[in-house]
């Protein structure tokens, strides 16, 4: 299980912006690397709108925002049309990088237990070491926790 202080597993995957995503080539950048179970779901497609609603701040700090859940890359693109989200989404069909953050966990809804991701936040610094851990997000708010956080990096 991950902790704050450790060093954020890297990765290597193709990000929404056609070109692959390798966690270690953006050290000297601040990271928000949040996990979300589904594209267009409503609390999912709220939080990226969050996201995309404090995008100027969040850059201006310094900051490269990505978004991670299964979905596919089609999906993705779909996603980012229709909401104008401006930063990368990665698509990770086989829950490496899932598996890696620890946010693949059992999860009950309406009483039926199944597998997904739990909607997970990290903030990584110029480093690449992990400063702080939201989990199990809930939406309201939580972007503008992030962002004080963030300035406090």
């Amino acid at each position: 299980m991950l902790q704050m202080g450790d060093i954020a597993p890297n990765f290597l995957a193709e990000g929404s912006q056609g070109q692959p995503v390798k966690l270690s080539e953006l050290r000297g950048k601040k990271i928000i690397l949040y996990f979300y179970p589904k594209d267009m779901t409503s609390g999912c497609t709220s939080e990226a709108c969050d996201f995309r609603d404090h995008y100027i701040d969040l850059s201006n700090n310094d900051t490269v925002v990505i978004g991670v859940s299964k979905d596919p890359m089609g999906s993705h693109h779909k996603f980012i049309e229709k909401y104008q989200l401006p930063f990368i989404l990665v698509s990770d069909p086989n829950l490496e990088i899932i598996q890696a953050y620890d946010v693949w966990k059992e999860k009950t809804m309406y009483g039926k237990k199944s597998m997904g991701i739990v909607r997970t936040t990290f903030l990584i610094d110029q480093d690449g070491v992990i400063r702080k851990i939201y989990p199990k997000v809930k939406v309201k708010g939580h972007v503008e926790q992030v962002l004080e956080d963030l300035r406090k990096l």
